[in-house]
């Protein structure tokens, strides 16, 4: 391993699609997902243009799971994890490169895309923050 190096990536955004989880024949779950962000900015023209970039996510395990009975198309999410390059083989036998976000920690945000202030749901989190009162200062 190189020493210095870092690998990790956050992204926040609204997921593209409901999840559709598998399973490993082993029986290990595991969820792609797409997450969309997006900028705005201010052309010369002075007119506002959006940018939007698609971010593909792996989960696996536990965290899979929990997207596939929580996780809905549009919903903000928070994603914690590291980039990883993998090659294949299409059906033409083409080989193609993908690279993806394979996610450490997920938590929801709230609602989805375009709903008000308010959510209908409780926020969850495949890994709890601490306490304030854990917190030694």
């Amino acid at each position: 391993m190189q020493r210095g190096s870092v690998n990790k990536v956050i992204v926040v955004g609204h997921v593209g699609g409901d999840p559709e989880p598998r399973y490993t024949p082993s029986g290990t779950a595991v969820v792609n997902i797409s997450i969309a962000t997006n900028e705005v900015r201010r052309s010369a023209d002075g007119d506002d243009q959006e940018r939007v970039e698609w971010h593909r996510v792996v989960l696996w395990g536990k965290q899979a799971e929990f997207v596939g009975n929580y996780v809905k198309k549009g919903q903000l999410v928070y994603v914690e994890g590291r980039l990883q390059t993998r090659t294949w083989e299409d059906r033409n036998k083409v080989e193609r490169r993908t690279t993806e976000i394979v996610a450490d920690v997920i938590t929801t945000l709230g609602g989805t895309k375009g709903a008000g202030s308010g959510t209908t749901e409780k926020p969850a989190a495949v890994e709890e923050p601490p306490d304030d009162d854990d917190i030694p200062f």
